[in-house]
């Protein structure tokens, strides 16, 4: 990503510079640093919000209760990952916190799900006489199921799309939740039934 963008500055700058638009590209540049400023500014504040209500959530039970009602969905989609695994509550709290739209407090809980989903990987591979101190290339069943989950990501609130409407100024920000849980919850339900499929090809 750093060459692609990279190459993309450095096209623009030249061609501005063939161009002799320089001085478009100079305050193009400075607008839009003032706008990435800005936009973080509003994206700290929308994260404070939500990472707070999520705290809080946590500290109430709310995320506590989530989780056991989701536990049938978890064992079905991960059926290698054993129970008490402690990649089943990264798995569970990573599913709960893009569902609301934190996409900030899911990815920690990402990250050390596919560490755990790394170990459970490497005791596999032990297992069928791979003696490699280092999981083999090729990711596991449970990892790619749970790429594609985190990927598609059923999203109850889109956080991120209203922080980004209202900075814009959109009229109404919050227009987008109904097209956001449609579009996701399609993406989710095709990701679910492909991995399922893929399974069932892989047993056979």
């Amino acid at each position: 990503m750093n060459y692609l963008w990279g190459s993309m500055i450095l096209i623009g700058i030249i061609y501005g510079a063939i161009t002799g638009n320089m001085q478009a590209v100079t305050d193009a540049a400075l607008s839009s640093s003032k706008e990435a400023v800005t936009l973080c500014i509003t994206m700290v504040g929308v994260m404070s919000l939500w990472v707070g209500i999520m705290e809080i959530a946590r500290d109430a039970g709310l995320i506590q209760s989530m989780s056991k009602k989701i536990r049938p969905f978890i064992r079905f989609m991960f059926p290698d990952v054993p129970d008490g695994h402690p990649a089943q509550e990264h798995i569970t709290t990573n599913i709960i916190a893009n569902f609301l739209g934190l996409g900030w407090a899911a990815t920690p809980a990402g990250l050390e799900a596919m560490e755990a989903l790394e170990e459970l990987n490497v005791e596999e591979c032990r297992k069928l006489g791979n003696t490699k101190k280092r999981a083999p290339d090729i990711a596991s069943r449970s990892m790619c199921t749970f790429l594609i989950l985190n990927i598609s990501s059923l999203q109850l609130i889109p956080v991120n799309i209203i922080a980004y409407r209202s900075q814009y100024g959109s009229a109404n920000p919050t227009s987008i939740v109904g097209p956001s849980i449609v579009a996701t919850l399609v993406s989710t339900v095709v990701g679910i039934i492909f991995c399922k499929v893929m399974e069932r090809r892989r047993r056979e």
